[in-house]
């Protein structure tokens, strides 16, 4: 990409200057006059350096709309071109500065030569393969209006999922910090407090109370090797998960959790089967679909077993007799793809089975977030009201500590 300075003259008369990234010259000044704007100069400033180029990302919100109103413009007859230019128009400067700069290279591109799924694929961060795929199978059979209609409907679809998931991890979240929170106060501030009126009994304190003090005077004194430790197995443990192995363990580990691991294996399989029939009925390849849903499974154990799948597939296996080979799909699901694939409906079949699992995740985090909520009550309630009957306990047995403290002298 080349970067050109340029002045121009807007439909108000005005002349107005700026930057333009463009492939050439010429594909500078047509994307500048197709924002109705009359070049006046043009001066080439840089080429841009692929080891310096920005990361552009796009917000999920955003790249829904872009998606709907692309669609909406094509089925209207407006083309490809006009279309981008009319959505970079529309795009917020500030903010939305990313999709600004991701819809004016693509239109670029495209204005060049490239198809639209070319230029997409140039930005991996903001379109993923699903996108891409379903793009390219749009262009190749003229329902491109509908693919990005249908797209939208997928991104929607999984941002509602994404978000009910996170709505429900943010309550416990925010009370754990809040009990982190307290107990370090009392702690650091007031236990300190007990430990000098308790000094002056001299006498044997009972044993959660000594407990107790001796963790505020080591948290106090020494707190930086505890600053240093938990900083360190936090390091260690997100390095450890980054790694394969790690991965491949808690992957493993996050479906055999006892509440959580049907959760988790039922939102793998709601986005399995929804990506799947998505990229079917848009007229995807089954080895490229295949791929591309290993890729966008989230868990390492479904990718491996859909991986193995998609190699059966490629011997001359029916789709439904690879998949009864792995455990990890539902009998349910193999009664359905075999269905499908009785009735050449499988795209229908697969999207009924990811609505039916959706319907049952939200029903699950209702049923989570009910249960969660007296748990972590109670939990709140043992943190503080121990650490409150430790330092109480002393004075409850008042008598036997004066007693004690009389008989030593």
């Amino acid at each position: 990409m080349i970067t050109f300075a340029y002045q121009a003259r807007d439909a108000s008369g005005r002349i107005v200057s700026g930057i333009q990234d463009a492939l050439n010259e010429d594909n500078a000044v047509t994307s500048l006059m197709s924002r109705g704007l009359m070049v006046l100069s043009l001066q080439k400033k840089s080429v841009a350096s692929k080891s310096r180029k920005k990361i552009w990302t796009v917000k999920e919100t955003d790249l829904v709309l872009f998606t709907r109103q692309l669609a909406t413009m094509i089925d209207a007859g407006i083309s490809l071109v006009q279309g981008l230019t009319a959505l970079y128009d529309q795009c917020d400067p500030k903010r939305q500065r990313s999709l600004r700069h991701v819809v004016s290279d693509v239109t670029t591109r495209v204005q060049g030569g490239e198809t639209f799924h070319e230029s997409i694929a140039k930005h991996p961060r903001v379109f993923n393969r699903l996108f891409v795929s379903m793009v390219k199978a749009g262009e190749s059979g003229g329902l491109l209006a509908e693919i990005l209609e249908r797209l939208a409907g997928f991104l929607e679809a999984s941002a509602r999922l994404r978000k009910k998931v996170k709505s429900a991890m943010t309550y416990p979240v925010i009370v754990v910090c809040i009990a982190f929170t307290i107990t370090t106060f009392l702690i650091v501030r007031v236990v300190p407090i007990f430990g000098e009126i308790f000094k002056d009994f001299g006498a044997k304190l009972p044993a959660p109370t000594q407990f107790l003090i001796d963790v505020s005077d080591f948290v106090r004194s020494e707190w930086y090797f505890l600053v240093v430790g938990i900083g360190s197995l936090i390091f260690g443990i997100r390095t450890f998960l980054r790694s394969t192995r790690g991965k491949q363990l808690a992957d493993r580990w996050k479906l055999k959790l006892p509440v959580f691991g049907p959760l988790v294996h039922k939102i793998c399989m709601s986005r399995f089967a929804r990506t799947f029939a998505q990229l079917i009925r848009s007229g995807v390849p089954i080895l490229e679909v295949l791929d591309i849903v290993a890729g966008s499974a989230g868990n390492h154990v479904i990718e491996t077993s859909i991986k193995s799948v998609s190699e059966d597939v490629e011997k001359g296996d029916n789709l439904s007799v690879a998949m009864s080979k792995k455990s990890i799909f539902p009998p349910m699901l193999l009664r359905m793809v075999s269905a499908g694939e009785a009735t050449g409906k499988i795209d229908t079949m697969l999207e009924k089975m990811a609505d039916f699992w959706d319907e049952e995740i939200e029903a699950m985090l209702d049923a989570l977030t009910s249960l969660i909520e007296p748990m972590l009550i109670v939990f709140l309630g043992l943190i503080v009201g121990g650490i409150v009957i430790a330092m109480f306990l002393p004075i409850f047995k008042l008598n036997e500590v004066v007693s004690q403290n009389q008989s030593g002298h």
